[in-house]
């Protein structure tokens, strides 16, 4: 069986799915290839990971209809305070005094799931091939072929544009002959919850130690998020503690700012590395999410990112006539170079200068720190933690959340 489609997406992941429905909501037929066969949505649990949601990734999910599906189980986040132990010096951002109610929002990942899920269903132009497993790719007279491996048999699907959105591992990234800069931190990271003895008050903390990042979330029904980094050799302690045991590690790496931190939920761990495609076009092809770039989870940008990436190729492909020409590629690759240049080196320097216990390196962390409470600084930091440019109106979408 063949078919013969403007755009193919391989992926159904976050990212996927949000290209999907912003090609449907923009008029454009596409076809959807997901590993998995559509679940039906589950409750948040308490072990779940929990997403921070820039102010424009969530401006950009209200466009495309996904936003009213997942903001009933969103957690504004009004203030963020970053801390390095050891160092004198913080950054404060302010969702009021940039004049607006919240700098962004965290949200459960199945959360976000179930929302993409529900507003995938009510898509009129997308065709879900689902559970499908890529195959092979061939790419001839100036089209991509797809050979799928379906339920029902074999499929063939021909494209003029080709979509990788399958994630670190990329199938079409492999075949498109990109390669990838890697970077091992030899770094796990922990995601948890707990119940802190004191209210966070919607605040969100970022704290660089010698043993790592510790990140703590406002969650809903006042519990929150822990987020930590530690070696990859400490990673199996970390994982056989004792809940007591784990919570008093994160309480000695983050602080006593929200009081004792109790009943912890699930843990779960993630070995962390970057993967960075050489480039992110190819002949009738494009890269966008963690197929494009896997970036350290400091700074919680990863699916930010990757939303931009969706949202700006559906922008020039929805209204091309034909949506794979290189110039409209040569524009993407364009349009994306300097977020994703800048992303990348916010969250590997991130990475490297706030985490190693350097101590000649602590009097530069320190006045970096001080200086960031200049306002133009500020101001420029509070943009880029809200997902805006520089100087971008911000209060935008009132009342959306």
């Amino acid at each position: 069986m063949t078919d013969a489609h403007p755009i193919l997406i391989v992926g159904g992941g976050l990212v996927g799915a949000s290209l999907a429905i912003a090609l449907d909501a923009a008029g454009r037929d596409a076809i959807l290839v997901e590993a998995g066969a559509p679940r039906a949505p589950a409750p948040a649990a308490p072990g779940d990971r929990n997403l921070a949601l820039a102010r424009a990734t969530v401006n950009g999910l209200v466009a495309i209809g996904v936003w009213e599906h997942a903001r009933a189980a969103a957690t504004p986040i009004t203030d963020i305070h970053v801390t390095r132990a050891g160092d004198f010096g913080s950054v404060r951002l302010s969702a009021r005094a940039a004049g607006v109610d919240a700098m962004g929002w965290t949200l459960p990942a199945p959360a976000l799931g179930a929302a993409l899920a529900s507003r995938l269903d009510r898509c009129t132009r997308l065709q879900r091939l689902a559970p499908a497993r890529l195959e092979g790719l061939e790419y001839r007279d100036d089209a991509w072929g797809a050979r799928l491996s379906t339920p029902e048999g074999e499929r063939e699907v021909h494209a003029a544009l080709l979509v990788g959105a399958d994630g670190t591992d990329s199938f079409v990234r492999a075949n498109l002959g990109i390669g990838t800069d890697d970077i091992d931190y030899q770094q796990s990271l922990f995601v948890a919850t707990a119940t802190p003895a004191r209210a966070h008050q919607m605040r969100a903390f970022e704290r660089f130690t010698d043993d790592g990042p510790v990140a703590i979330l406002p969650l809903a029904q006042g519990r929150v998020g822990i987020i930590v980094t530690v070696a990859a050799a400490e990673a199996d302690h970390i994982q056989a503690m004792a809940d007591d045991d784990f919570c008093a590690e994160v309480q000695r790496r983050f602080g006593w700012r929200l009081g004792k931190l109790t009943r912890p939920g699930p843990r779960f761990r993630h070995d962390i590395r970057r993967v960075a495609a050489s480039r992110i076009v190819g002949p009738r092809a494009v890269l966008v999410g963690n197929a494009a770039q896997t970036i350290h989870p400091i700074g919680a940008q990863g699916f930010n990112l990757g939303l931009r990436d969706a949202l700006t190729l559906a922008e020039l492909a929805a209204p091309a006539t034909d949506p794979g020409a290189a110039g409209l590629l040569t524009a993407y690759a364009e349009r994306r170079q300097a977020d994703r240049e800048a992303t990348m080196a916010m969250s590997h320097g991130l990475a490297s200068l706030a985490c190693l216990p350097e101590p000649a390196l602590g009097p530069l962390r320190s006045l970096a720190m001080l200086a960031m409470g200049v306002p133009p600084l500020r101001a420029a930091m509070t943009a880029r933690g809200m997902g805006l440019r520089a100087g971008a109106p911000i209060a935008v979408r009132e009342g959306q959340a």
